[in-house]
């Protein structure tokens, strides 16, 4: 598919870009004014206070429910890196996998977050029992923060980038 905002070219890259020219940013810096403000709250989510493993659990599982092929590319190999396998990788795509307590309880908030926007009570009962309040309020946003991104991406068609 045609993108429907082309990147930059090169040549209008900022260094951020030039260090970092993947796609999103070279797209979303078409609007310099928001894309320096997304930058800095991604930032903070994505090097947040959750542990990187569950972070990336809630965000792989987000790209697969909203069906988006760049966040999971992209997010595969920060899982990697953050100390998922790749068959927990691969198991994040199925609802009938084995996973311990704590992965399975992050999934489910993507899942219920993904489905109707809101958390139940059972599952909010539980996070607080596993996470402090600022973790708490980083999760919600940080999977509300990737299902937005997906919407974008998928609207304005931001092509993965080659191999």
């Amino acid at each position: 598919m045609e993108p429907r905002v082309r990147p930059l070219p090169p040549e209008q890259w900022d260094d951020f870009q030039r260090d970092n020219p993947q796609n999103v940013f070279t797209t979303l810096g078409r609007h310099p004014r928001l894309f320096r403000a997304w930058l800095g709250f991604g930032s903070v989510l994505l090097y947040g206070t959750l542990p990187a493993r569950e972070r990336e659990l809630a965000i792989l599982r987000t790209a697969h429910r909203h069906g988006s092929a760049y966040e999971w590319a992209h997010h595969t190999r920060i899982g990697r890196e953050a100390g998922l396998t790749d068959r927990e990788i691969d198991a994040v795509r199925r609802d009938d996998a084995d996973w311990p307590p704590g992965d399975l309880l992050v999934l489910r908030a993507a899942d219920e977050l993904h489905a109707g926007g809101d958390l139940s009570d059972a599952t909010w009962a539980a996070l607080c029992e596993r996470y402090d309040e600022t973790e708490r309020i980083e999760l919600v946003m940080l999977i509300a923060h990737y299902g937005m991104l997906a919407t974008v991406l998928a609207t304005l068609r931001v092509p993965l980038e080659d191999a």
